[in-house]
């Protein structure tokens, strides 16, 4: 199928890939965004070999290469005993090459952005998106869009197309990005835990656009309806908890001389029972959102973009096409909004007895095969075939 007229509602990375698959696809694609700058919001994120294999597909896996870090392991320790109670290594998948890679989400960004400028994809900027209806947008002040043969809704969780209200979750994190500083595993992503409701992670990151220091990507647990005690608290108080739990984030911390270099990330649990109505598809986590703990934002949203792109191609009508990009994406999608439900509460919650099961039982056991593969496919997003389905 050839020639629709699309609009695609948010200019974050599954929108922005999606209108690039489509627009090479010989589709007519504009993006609608809230913002009058298009920008990234957020810090670093983990791209998996799920995500790397669309962006090859795009020509785009070089500019990423060269912005990113490269991840060979996991690496979590629990406090104050220092008792490694997470280590994933990507060369368990035992296929040569696979790797995750930590890059700035602004580099990532970055490079979708100018792929989408090249092949000149209208952005209509400063369209605050408040619902959609017989295929036309309706915006913040009354207007709407042209109507559209199909809207793609990229918008994210808290997508005002997407009906179900997603359930937030109790426990989000501040974020920084920050100079890479001596004392970290440069190819870790490395955490520390005091139970489940204290966590602070340090992940590499590669380059900022147009930067020349490499950078880490900071975050620090932190419940929701804690965030404005936190706040008033002051930095000296938490820089103080955060030493007290890791030492050697002293280096990370001096670099946050205000509240303002911290950002919140608010999370949510959702999976959409109808991702797909008449002319309508929801991508990346306007379907399915939930905690970040797996590392696969990102990464589905390129998968259902890829999804979309392959279904419109081999499809005759549009609404088969849309039926055929659901079901090529969304056993891999339950299967991962599952083991997020599963495995989050044992990392962010209030729960005692969660992490002492994972503190003392997982930890010889994760050490055995098969469990190395699987947890190594589990966080390289490759549990349950995803890019074979896909033809990646």
């Amino acid at each position: 199928m050839r020639g629709l007229d699309i609009g695609v509602a948010g200019c974050g990375i599954g929108g922005l890939a999606a209108a690039l698959l489509l627009a090479r696809e010989g589709h007519r694609v504009c993006i609608y965004e809230r913002f009058d700058s298009p920008r990234p919001v957020g810090s670093g994120l983990m791209i998996q070999p799920t995500g790397l294999a669309v962006l090859e597909r795009l020509g785009l896996a070089a500019a990423l290469l060269g912005a990113a870090a490269p991840v060979e392991r996991l690496l979590g320790r629990a406090e104050p005993s220092g008792r490694v109670v997470l280590d994933v290594r990507y060369e368990w998948l035992r296929r040569p090459g696979a790797l995750g890679y930590g890059v700035h989400r602004s580099a990532l960004f970055d490079i979708l952005h100018r792929a989408v400028t090249a092949e000149r994809i209208a952005i209509h900027t400063g369209r605050t998106v408040t619902g959609v209806a017989r295929g036309r947008l309706k915006f913040a002040g009354g207007e709407s869009s042209p109507p559209h043969d199909l809207v793609v809704d990229a918008l994210g969780a808290g997508s005002p197309l997407a009906g179900e209200a997603a359930r937030p979750l109790a426990y989000g994190a501040l974020w920084a990005s920050l100079d890479w500083v001596n004392g970290f595993d440069e190819t870790a992503l490395e955490q520390r835990y005091r139970r489940a409701n204290v966590m602070t992670g340090v992940l590499p990151v590669g380059l900022a656009p147009g930067g020349e220091r490499r950078q880490a990507a900071f975050f620090w647990l932190l419940r929701g309806d804690r965030l404005a005690d936190w706040r008033a608290g002051g930095l000296a108080l938490w820089k103080d908890e955060v030493r007290a739990l890791w030492p050697a984030t002293a280096p990370l911390l001096d670099q946050i001389d205000g509240l303002e270099r911290l950002t919140f990330a608010r999370y949510a649990h959702r999976t959409l029972r109808e991702p797909a109505s008449a002319g309508l598809i929801h991508i990346g986590d306007s379907w399915h959102s939930t905690s970040p703990q797996l590392g696969q934002g990102a990464n589905m949203a390129l998968l259902d973009a890829w999804a979309l792109a392959t279904a419109l191609n081999e499809e005759a009508e549009l609404d088969s096409a849309l039926r055929r990009a659901v079901a090529l994406r969304r056993s891999h999608v339950r299967l991962y909004q599952a083991l997020s439900a599963l495995f989050t509460p044992a990392y962010q919650s209030d729960s005692l007895i969660l992490p002492w099961i994972r503190d003392r039982i997982v930890p010889p056991f994760g050490r055995l095969w098969p469990a190395t593969r699987i947890q190594a496919e589990m966080v390289a997003g490759t549990f349950g075939g995803p890019l074979e389905r896909l033809g990646l």
